[in-house]
């Protein structure tokens, strides 16, 4: 197991103790840097094939949470990016120019649902 892999084991706890997820992450889907596709995943085959560094984590984080009980509401929000980098800060522009409206959409779906994402 890769240090990606194994990252996403991280958030295991969360999809156990909330009732919905919300998960930001960039996809080197083909699609223009800098798009914007929202999800709702239910099974590890609904993610995008390719997730930025947690590309086979997220994949496998959703078959364990699976087999551990039920899964809470998920709602995936990816950023198209250009090609796939080494891990680092820097982002760029086409992706900067797109948070604001990631931003949008997470601040849609918290105010559309009215949960403020509580625990279960």
């Amino acid at each position: 197991m890769t240090s990606s892999e194994h990252c996403g084991f991280h958030l295991l706890s969360f999809l156990q103790e909330y009732s919905r997820v919300i998960l930001i992450d960039a996809a080197a889907d083909g699609r223009p840097p800098g798009t914007i596709t929202r999800l709702q995943p239910r099974f590890a085959s609904d993610f995008p094939r390719s997730l930025s560094a947690h590309d086979i984590g997220l994949r496998d984080l959703f078959e364990t949470a699976a087999l551990l009980g039920e899964l809470p509401r998920i709602e995936l929000i990816t950023v198209s990016i250009e090609k796939m980098q080494s891990m680092g800060l820097e982002i760029s522009e086409p992706v900067r120019a797109a948070l604001s409206g990631v931003e949008e959409i997470v601040r849609r779906l918290i105010e559309e649902s009215g949960d403020h994402l509580e625990n279960r």
